[in-house]
């Protein structure tokens, strides 16, 4: 396998693994995977943007798909009229007034002199800020999530189509990118990725908790779709003639079409990033982001300056992040905070990097693939194979029974092995990165 054709050839063993998962789950399972491979890839893509391309040590990967997610609910959920004549004008004179709140300290730090008048200064607008917000603020979250809490209890969102989330995602992703960045890209890489670590779990603690924005561990159901509902296919002249010609199932035809519309959103998406992320990478800009992560001193030395092309990449990459993040909260149809773990929407997509190959974006795609295909196969396939080898044991064997119960565990077994194998046989990941000069 050279070096020209193996990413074809890793490419085609990853489309056979698709074909095998419809050959024997059927185009249903097959077409779920695949989109869920897609929006694995568009996370990959952006931890590759931030370590590949600059080697930001980034474990803060799943707050900020936590904030894609959220987004989701704030753009497509529709407004809930009785919370918000609750306390909707509390919540909104509260953010006002941190806005205020903010420029104060701003202005503060920006005028007086640097010594301790300034630093009480500071300290005692603060305080006075908290007093004064949360007077009007813990009333109004009473108030909204003491309403009808047992199906609302939230302000709901703005009631616009669920697509636009994903642009939104990305956006504020970027924001709280630029903030975190401001505060962390001074760090050195270790404690960067302690501080990045720590962030995101507060992000993902303030999800959980703030029940007025998204109803927190009581979880939002019922998202609008980018695509048509099944139940409203089946109804439609045009798709039931359709599924007469072809000598189909309605009801199933109908679940295929739906997820069919989904991989041509995800598919269009992820081409256009990696598109992106190839010209940038092989543009003057990509080969001076090579040359700082190769060796900060020498770019420093040279007047680049290292601080702001790191805050830039760590958010184009934190932004690509937040948009899979809701298009994984679209793909759902509803916003889990409790699902957001460390192990996979951080560790899982580091995996997928690593497997790939740093540094490479057709890599980063390759490892979203790959392991996001491990990732929920590796269960089914656990569980036939415990029964297959337990196959001429009795039903009712404790060992038996043990093993085919704890089949539920192999998909972890799965990512450590392919992990171990990839750096003991190619500890650059699948595909590499390109070195030297192309011919």
């Amino acid at each position: 396998m050279t070096e020209t054709n193996r990413p074809y050839i890793l490419y085609g063993i990853a489309a056979l693994l698709l074909l095998a998962n419809w050959y024997f789950l059927g185009l249903n399972s097959a077409l779920f995977t695949l989109n869920f491979c897609l929006i694995s890839a568009v996370m990959a893509l952006g931890v590759n943007i931030q370590w590949g391309y600059a080697g930001l040590f980034n474990v803060g990967i799943m707050g900020f798909t936590a904030i894609g997610g959220l987004c989701a609910v704030l753009v497509a959920y529709p407004p809930i009229q009785e919370t918000w004549e609750a306390g909707g004008s509390g919540v909104i004179i509260s953010a006002l007034l941190l806005l205020v709140a903010v420029a104060v300290c701003v202005v503060i730090y920006r005028r007086m002199p640097k010594g301790s008048a300034r630093m009480w200064a500071l300290t005692a607008a603060v305080i006075v800020s908290f007093f004064i917000i949360r007077h009007f603020y813990a009333p109004a979250v009473a108030a909204i999530e003491s309403t009808n809490a047992a199906s609302t209890g939230f302000l709901g969102g703005l009631g616009l189509p669920i697509i636009l989330s994903w642009m939104v995602g990305g956006v504020v992703a970027a924001g709280i990118a630029w903030i975190v960045g401001k505060i962390a890209l001074g760090l050195r890489s270790d404690y960067l990725a302690i501080a990045t670590l720590g962030i995101s779990e507060i992000i993902v603690a303030i999800v959980k908790n703030e029940e007025w924005l998204n109803r927190g561990v009581k979880n939002v159901i019922g998202l609008p779709r980018p695509v048509p509902f099944e139940v409203n296919l089946q109804k439609e002249q045009w798709f039931i003639d359709l599924a007469s010609r072809l000598d189909v199932n309605l009801v199933e035809f109908s679940s295929i079409f739906v997820k069919l519309c989904y991989t041509c959103l995800f598919a269009f998406v992820l081409l256009l990033i990696l598109y992106l992320s190839e010209k940038a990478l092989n543009s003057p800009w990509g080969r001076m982001m090579r040359a700082i992560r190769d060796n900060e001193v020498s770019a420093n030395a040279m007047g680049k300056n290292v601080t702001r092309r790191h805050l830039q990449v760590f958010i184009l990459g934190s932004a690509v992040v937040g948009i899979a993040g809701a298009m994984l909260t679209t793909l759902d149809g509803q916003f889990t905070p409790t699902s957001y773990q460390p192990l996979r929407f951080t560790f899982l997509i580091w995996v997928m990097v690593i497997v790939g190959g740093s540094g490479n974006n057709w890599g980063a795609v390759l490892g979203g693939i790959v392991i996001g295909f491990f990732w929920l196969q590796a269960e089914p396939i656990g569980i036939w194979l415990m029964d297959s080898l337990t196959a001429s044991m009795a039903d009712d064997n404790p060992l038996r029974l043990h093993l085919i119960e704890s089949a539920a565990h192999m998909r972890l077994i799965v990512m450590g092995l392919i992990l171990l194998l990839v750096l003991r046989f190619s500890p650059r990941g699948l595909i590499p990165e390109r070195t030297g000069r192309r011919h």
